[in-house]
């Protein structure tokens, strides 16, 4: 159509970096909110600092392994 600029190229690559964020927080705050919440309801209060205490560090463990594997693609990307 005469007059109408062409639309930019879509950045697959950017959303999906967006969307894995998304479900990364999403999966961790799963699993501390309602991982949480089932050992408060089932176990009761005290219950959820100790199991905090393993909760906490599984998170950091998948944000670890998050994090190397985005280190990893983009190396893998740069080469």
């Amino acid at each position: 159509m005469p007059g109408r600029e062409p639309l930019p190229p879509t950045d697959t690559r950017r959303s999906r970096r967006r969307a894995d964020r998304q479900l990364l927080w999403l999966v961790i705050g799963v699993l501390l909110v309602v991982g949480g919440g089932l050992i408060y309801l089932i176990y009761g209060r005290w219950a959820v600092v100790t199991g905090l205490f393993c909760l906490i560090p599984g998170a950091g463990i998948i944000l670890i392994l998050w994090g190397l594997l985005s280190l990893i693609e983009r190396w893998v990307g740069e080469s």
